[in-house]
């Protein structure tokens, strides 16, 4: 069985993603130094993610004990990046925590000048 939260961004269905998030939800950007919460906020950044990556797939899953995690490929500005997308979950079984990590430092440094612009206006401090 597909993970939920792999099966939504596949399909590239928000609204089903952000059915698998807490209300609460915070997303540690491997680009922003504060990080963003709230389900509408992780929403519209994942979305942008998404307009941003080109040829993304996952490539392994990795599961644990209320965690999970879901390593990437994914091009941007001509770079092939590496990620990896760390879930944990809280009581309810909802993502409480999304945190991402991406690879080599030159296709992190191309995804943070193409994001930077498209969520300037979510970012906190």
């Amino acid at each position: 069985m597909t993970h939920p939260v792999r099966a939504a961004i596949e399909a590239r269905d928000i609204d089903a993603l952000k059915a698998q998030f807490a209300d609460d939800i915070v997303f540690n950007s491997p680009v922003a130094f504060h990080p963003f919460t709230g389900r509408e906020t992780v929403a519209e950044v994942l979305t942008q993610v998404m307009e941003v990556f080109t040829d993304f797939a996952y490539v392994d899953e990795l599961a644990g004990d209320g965690t999970h995690a879901l390593v990437f490929s994914a091009g941007v500005a001509g770079r092939t990046v590496l990620g990896l997308d760390h879930l944990r979950y809280d009581a309810d079984g909802l993502v409480s925590e999304f945190t991402v990590m991406v690879r080599p430092l030159s296709g992190l440094i191309a995804l943070a000048e193409a994001m930077g612009p498209r969520v300037a206006h979510l970012a906190k401090g």
